[in-house]
């Protein structure tokens, strides 16, 4: 119980520094910030696998680190995330030596984030099911469907 609750002030003192340029480009203290994320994480708390996940994806070190981001970010998309789920879909397109882009995987998760309401996922959506590719068939229905969605969304 009493580490739970540390986690969670480590956890938000570490987000709260990491508007503080000078804290992140601290190494120590970076290093710190990062295991606090990590510990929060490992906890399962959803918001915390999806923020780390976007940080080991985007800027973490070395193939190992993306990935740990990448399985960061599916765990949170399954529990609901909408970033994370939309995230997954660019991961899902992307392509790299372990696989190939996959346009069914993309649009599978953008359209659990577009049906939670993020508008760029609606315009993704619209752009694959359009042009179609990789692996997937252009459905001009769907496109425009996703793209009067987008509208609601406010895109």
């Amino acid at each position: 119980m009493l580490w739970k609750l540390r986690a969670r002030l480590g956890y938000f003192t570490a987000r709260k520094l990491m508007t503080s340029r000078y804290a992140v480009q601290q190494p120590k203290l970076w290093s710190w910030m990062e295991g606090q994320f990590a510990r929060m994480a490992a906890l399962g708390d959803v918001g915390a696998q999806s923020f780390y996940g976007h940080i080991l994806y985007f800027r973490g070190r070395g193939h190992g680190a993306k990935q740990e981001g990448v399985r960061l970010l599916r765990l949170a998309a399954k529990a609901g995330d909408v970033k994370a789920a939309y995230q997954m879909g660019v991961v899902s397109l992307s392509e790299d030596a372990s696989h190939g882009p996959d346009g069914s995987e993309a649009a599978r998760w953008w359209s659990q984030a577009a049906e939670a309401g993020h508008p760029l996922a609606a315009v993704r959506l619209e752009q694959l099911y359009r042009a179609g590719g990789h692996g997937l068939a252009a459905d001009s229905q769907k496109a425009d469907s996703y793209k009067a969605k987008a509208a609601q969304l406010g895109l």
